[in-house]
C-alpha cells in the first residue's frame, strides 16, 4: 500500500527551528503546508511576516506555509512530521490522536532522543499511539539552519516499511539535501540520541581548554562507546558507522550551530548546568537525554564511561575538570575492547 502513497501536502508538528527547516526544505515539493506550534502570537507572526526570526532568522517561508495552533489542521494531511522536542512527542501524538487522525497516515519522526521513564525511542511512541499508522524516522547530521538555507545535506530515512522509506526519500531529495534509506530504526535513533550526550562532553572538553588532541580522542572513544551501547540494544553496529553515527557524532561535537556542545562549552568555563541549559533559550536534547539514556545503559548493564561523566557532572555536581581527569585516569585497556 505504501507504494502507492503520493505526498501533496504535509503537516509539521512543531514550529521551532527544525520545524520550520522542515517548512522550509519541502516548499518546492509540496502543494500545502501546515506549521503547527503551541504558541498563538509566535505563530500569527509566522503568517503575517512569511519568516520565523525567533528561531531561524533571515528565513522567509512561501506563501502556502500556514502556521496554526490548531492540531486539526494535520487531519488531511498526506504525511505528519513530528518535529517537536522528545520530552513533547508523546504528548502532540496523544493530541493529535484524540483529534482523529485517520489510520493509513504515514508519519515522520525528527526528535533524537529516549524517553525518560519507559525508555521508549520516539518511533515506539508513535508505533503505540497509532497502531494504524507507518512510521519511519529522519535522521543524519542536519542542523536546522543550515537546511533552512539551502546549504548541502545529506540525511537517512529509517521503517521497517521499506516502500514507505522509498516514497519518503522521494520527497526528500532535493539538489541541496540527499537522502538515505535504511531498515535499522534502532540504530538510527539510538544514533541521534546518544550523540546528543557526547556533544556535552565535547564542548566541555573545548571550555577547559582541553586541546585538540583530547577532543579528537574524546570523540573517538564516543563512537565506540556508542556503538556498543546502540548493539547491546538490538542496533547494527554498522548503521554507527553511517550518517546517523559518526556523522551526526562529528557535526554535534564541532558545529557552532550544536545546542549540545554550546552546553557543554559554557559549563567547561565554569557556568552551572542549569544556567547553561537556560542560557540557550532553546532545548538541548543532550540534557534529558543524559538521564534518560544513562538509565538505559545502566538495565542493561553497559559500559558507558563517557555517559556516565557527563551524568555525574549534569545531575550529582561532579565538577566537569574533575570528571574529565577521571576519563584520563582509567585503567589501561585494549582499543577494541
Amino acid at each position: 500500500m505504501a507504494e502507492e502513497i503520493s505526498f501533496e501536502n504535509a503537516a509539521i508538528l512543531g514550529s521551532g527551528s527544525f520545524g520550520t527547516a522542515m517548512a522550509r526544505l519541502l516548499e518546492p515539493k509540496l502543494a500545502a503546508i501546515h506549521l503547527i506550534g503551541r504558541d498563538a502570537a509566535q505563530v500569527a507572526a509566522i503568517n503575517r511576516d512569511h519568516s520565523n526570526p525567533q528561531y531561524l532568522k533571515g528565513i522567509e517561508l512561501a506563501r502556502h506555509v500556514v502556521a496554526t495552533t490548531d492540531v486539526r489542521a494535520a487531519l488531511a494531511a498526506d504525511v505528519v512530521v513530528f518535529a517537536v522536542p522528545t520530552s513533547g512527542t508523546r504528548e502532540a501524538a496523544e493530541s493529535l490522536a484524540a483529534a482523529g487522525l485517520p489510520g493509513g497516515v504515514p508519519l515522520l519522526s525528527c526528535a533524537k532522543g529516549i524517553e525518560l521513564e519507559t525508555g521508549e525511542r520516539m518511533s515506539e511512541i508513535l508505533h503505540a499511539v497509532f497502531p494504524e499508522n507507518p512510521v519511519a524516522v529522519l535522521s543524519g547530521p542536519n542542523h536546522a539552519e543550515e537546511i533552512a538555507r539551502g546549504m548541502a545535506t545529506c540525511a537517512v530515512i529509517g521503517s521497517a516499511d521499506a516502500a514507505l522509506a522509498r516514497r519518503l526519500q522521494e520527497l526528500f531529495t532535493l539538489p541541496h539535501f540527499r537522502s538515505y534509506t535504511s531498515e535499522d530504526v534502532a540504530g538510527l535513533e539510538f544514533g541521534g540520541a546518544i550523540k546528543n550526550i557526547y556533544a556535552i562532553a565535547a564542548g566541555m572538553a573545548h571550555g577547559l581548554g582541553l586541546g585538540d588532541n583530547a577532543v579528537a580522542a574524546l570523540v573517538t572513544r564516543a563512537l565506540a562507546e556508542m556503538t556498543r551501547l546502540g548493539t547491546a540494544l538490538g542496533a547494527q553496529p554498522e548503521t554507527f558507522a553511517g550518517l546517523s553515527g559518526v556523522g551526526d557524532l562529528i557535526v554535534t561535537c564541532f558545529s557552532e550551530h550544536s545546542r549540545n556542545h554550546r552546553v557543554g562549552l559554557a559549563i567547561g568555563r565554569g557556568d552551572s548546568p542549569e544556567a547553561a541549559a537556560s542560557s540557550l533559550g532553546m532545548v538541548a536534547e543532550g540534557v534529558p537525554n543524559t538521564r534518560s539514556i544513562h538509565q538505559l545503559a545502566r538495565r542493561n548493564r553497559a559500559r558507558t564511561p563517557i555517559i556516565d561523566a557527563v551524568h555525574r557532572i549534569l545531575y550529582e555536581g561532579q565538577p566537569a575538570a574533575e570528571a574529565m581527569q577521571e576519563l584520563l585516569n582509567r585503567d589501561p585497556r585494549p582499543e577494541q575492547s
